[in-house]
This record gives structure tokens, C-alpha cells and sequence, in this order.
């Protein structure tokens, strides 16, 4: 058994996370980070194992600790690693990729490990996958679906936790001019078609009630 599926065996047995954020996620970006992979000139073995690990440590969306979540995944997969015998520069690599990935840091990765890990799992937050996360977490903190009087966000500022919908105009519409990779960017124009389609026929359905 080698590094990868070691690793991949032991973040199985370690995801006990909400279903968005679970081993099936992780999985999925770890899927997105091979295909870019194939578009880069990267160490493959250090992006899989940064995607297997970016969320060994999730902080549900309403604990006050969630934006540290990649912080303390970052510090978790240090110990991980160095278990598995990977050397200190790789550890250094995947550990800074992790750290930096997330939306809610603001940070562009410095390496290209960094930056295909953000883009495969920013790629896992949009499309038809994207929209059945975006909701199963606000079923699970209990958000309403939407803002009764502008559900769309036409005449307001998007607050994400008070209802879901929110979410799609704070963060998802946003993630396809945030990509790094080429290849990630294509992706991404196509995942946010169906972020658009899925808004435009539920404003449709909504449209009886606020036209």
C-alpha cells in the first residue's frame, strides 16, 4: 500500500463531518485535484494528499471556530504526515496548501499544490453538487430558504446565516473569477451555468409570490 491510499484509509476512518463536509466531499475534491493535475506541472502526490487531508478538522458553519477550520486542519495534517514518514519539505507543502485554501481566509496559496487544492474544492462548492451542499448545510443550521421580501438579493447585502439562498450571492456566484488553474476556470464557468439555471427557474416558481 502506498502514501496515498495509506493516507486515503486513514481519512476514512477520521471523517465524522456534517454530509457537505463529510468523506464523500473529500473524495470529490481529491477526483477535481487529479484532473487538474493532469492540466499542471505539479507534484501529484503532494496536491491528493492536501485534498485528502483539507478537511480532516471542520468546524460546523455555526460554531464560532469554523474560520479556523483550515488552520487546524493545517496543524492536524503535520502529525498525520509525519506518522507516514513523509519528509519534511513535503509536509511543509501540503500543510501550507491547507492552511490557505479556504474561501472564508481571503488568501491566494502561494504554491501551485495551494492552488489546485483551493480550485478542486471551491470546483466541489458550485453546479448540481454545489447546490445540494449549499442546502443540505442550511437545513442542518436550521436557515430559513430565503428572505421573504428579497429573496434574490436585489436591494440588499447577502447575510448567508440567516438564509441559504443568500449563499448563491455571497460566496458561489463568485467562485468562478476566483480560480486559479485554466483548466479550473473552464470547470467552473460551466458548474456556475447551473447555479444561474437553478436561480433563474426558482425566481420563476417565485414568481406569484414576489414578481
Amino acid at each position: 500500500m502506498d502514501d496515498i491510499e495509506l493516507l486515503q484509509k486513514h481519512v476514512k476512518q477520521r471523517m465524522k463531518h456534517d454530509s457537505a463536509h463529510d468523506f464523500n466531499h473529500t473524495m470529490r475534491v481529491y477526483k477535481n485535484a487529479q484532473k487538474l493535475c493532469k492540466k499542471e506541472k505539479v507534484n501529484e502526490k503532494l496536491v491528493l494528499s492536501a485534498a485528502l487531508l483539507h478537511d480532516i478538522i471542520s468546524y460546523p458553519k455555526s460554531d464560532k471556530r469554523s474560520n479556523i477550520s483550515s488552520q487546524k486542519s493545517s496543524e492536524e495534517s503535520k502529525k498525520i504526515l509525519k506518522k507516514l514518514g513523509f519528509t519534511s519539505e513535503e509536509i511543509y507543502i501540503i500543510s501550507e496548501a491547507i492552511h490557505d485554501h479556504s474561501f472564508s481566509r481571503g488568501k491566494i496559496p502561494k504554491t501551485l499544490e495551494g492552488k489546485i487544492l483551493q480550485d478542486a474544492d471551491r470546483l466541489d462548492a458550485i453546479g448540481a453538487i454545489g447546490i445540494a451542499r449549499v442546502f443540505t448545510v442550511g437545513g442542518s443550521e436550521k436557515r430559513s430558504l430565503y428572505n421573504t421580501e428579497d429573496p434574490f438579493c436585489k436591494t440588499r447585502t447577502p447575510n448567508d446565516k440567516i438564509w441559504t439562498l443568500d449563499h448563491f450571492y455571497k460566496k458561489l456566484l463568485k467562485l468562478e473569477f476566483l480560480m486559479n488553474t485554466k483548466s479550473a476556470k473552464i470547470e467552473a464557468k460551466k458548474r456556475t451555468m447551473i447555479l444561474k439555471f437553478f436561480l433563474s427557474e426558482l425566481k420563476n416558481e417565485l414568481e406569484y409570490f414576489y414578481p
